[in-house]
């Protein structure tokens, strides 16, 4: 198949992103939105998920991409919503139309054989209107009580030292009167986390998961990465200054230990395949609408640049970070899948794009909702490590369930 890149003139950035939103394909960050529409132009089925090798990088480099130059994600790019399990199946989609623009006003199209279609389905792209709705049922998957009772018995393990980390998840399912919008949680979204990576992705299962991940899991440019691990987490109540909380949070022994094994994990899984990492001595804040974590920034560098690995390759190796899995890593699934005994699907599963030359940006499929027309299921989860708490754990799973079902609810969970 053969896709033409051309750059045209810049279009509504709110219109890109209802587009790609609520039937296509959209991921936004604060300074690049690229959002897919139309029907999957090719699609490349990753049947054994990430265990398995597979050639879909080879795959989209069969076809041909005419037409002019442009930054990584502006050829042929194919976007995905990834399961948490790495050995269930995903799918890479390229849509029939890309269009990656700019904060600074420069936008690219590709599409088969430059085909122009694309200007009627902008033209009847119909502004989101949705507000929030009332719930009409809800239930927990495990109850608070259960979750509290599945943090105290992993503490037990943690003491003894049979592990060193682990990420307990619970969910919340409910349903609301009128089918959800997908465009127009994404734009409600866009105004509340505006340092957020916004994402609207469909799964392979016919549903949609929209979001607003605050956590880069990696960004691929030719020889370079560069990671965002976050962990370690506080509430900030609304109508406060949040600096105390802020201080509290880089003074806590107990949110810096579990920040720490996470950066120290990643910086290992990637050693081996980069001749240079560095990573900032101590985390900064990261600060969102109503809770603060700790991040780090790790960048690497592999002076080979024709040998380094493509942006699945980095799936690969990284997934599930210890941010969403735990140490060690295949010690901490089994204890998630005995302990959660609910299939989290594709929460905290990577999420993001590849393109024909390698590059891509993956962020961790968390602070969203799957919804399936008047059905919604959340996910939230907390770091367990030997100091935990297991009421103050629960505590902080349903303030970030709230956090998210904002963007769908009037009423908080």
């Amino acid at each position: 198949m053969r896709f033409v890149r051309e750059e045209i003139t810049a279009l509504g950035w709110d219109q890109l992103r209802t587009l790609g939103a609520r039937d296509g394909w959209l991921v936004e960050t604060a300074e690049v939105l690229r959002s897919g529409f139309g029907p999957a132009a090719l699609t490349i089925d990753l049947g054994g998920g990430l265990d398995v090798h597979t050639d879909a990088l080879v795959e989209l480099q069969r076809h041909e991409v005419a037409g002019v130059d442009g930054p990584p994600g502006t050829g042929i790019v194919a976007f995905a919503t990834l399961p948490f399990d790495r050995t269930a199946p995903g799918q890479l989609s390229v849509p029939t139309y890309v269009i990656t623009q700019t904060k600074d006003g420069r936008a690219w199209l590709t599409s088969p054989d430059g085909s122009r279609d694309f200007r009627e389905s902008l033209a009847n792209v119909v502004a989101p209107s949705q507000e929030t709705q009332s719930l009409r049922s809800l239930s927990y998957q495990p109850t608070p009580e259960e979750y509290a009772h599945n943090v105290a018995l992993a503490v037990e393990l943690l003491r003894r030292k049979e592990i060193d980390k682990v990420v307990l998840a619970r969910s919340v399912l409910g349903t609301v009167p009128e089918a959800l919008d997908g465009a127009a949680i994404a734009a409600r979204l866009r105004v509340r986390e505006p340092i957020c990576t916004i994402y609207s992705l469909p799964t392979t299962e016919g549903r949609r998961f929209v979001g607003a991940s605050p956590e880069l899991l990696v960004r691929r440019t030719g020889a370079t990465f560069e990671c965002n691990p976050l962990a370690g987490t506080i509430a900030l109540p609304p109508n406060e200054a949040p600096d105390d909380y802020q201080t509290w949070l880089l003074g806590s022994t107990k949110n810096l230990h579990e920040h720490g094994v996470l950066v120290d994990e990643l910086v290992q899984q990637l050693s081996s395949s980069y001749d240079e990492i560095t990573a900032d001595p101590n985390p900064s804040i990261v600060t969102l609408r109503s809770i603060a974590h700790l991040g780090t920034w790790v960048k690497g560098l592999r002076h080979d640049a024709a040998s380094a690995p493509d942006a699945l390759e980095l799936l690969r190796l990284l997934h599930p970070t210890a941010a969403v899995g735990g140490i060690p890593r295949n010690d901490a699934y089994e204890l998630i899948v005995r302990l959660e005994q609910h299939d989290r699907g594709h929460y905290a599963g990577p999420l993001g794009w590849i393109d024909n030359n390698g590059d891509g940006e993956w962020w961790i499929g968390i602070r969203g909702v799957i919804i399936n027309g008047t059905a919604f299921e959340a996910w939230a989860g907390a770091g367990i490590v030997s100091e935990s708490d297991p009421i103050a754990e629960r505590e902080e799973t349903k303030d970030k369930l709230a956090a998210v079902l904002s963007s769908v609810l009037v009423d908080r969970v």
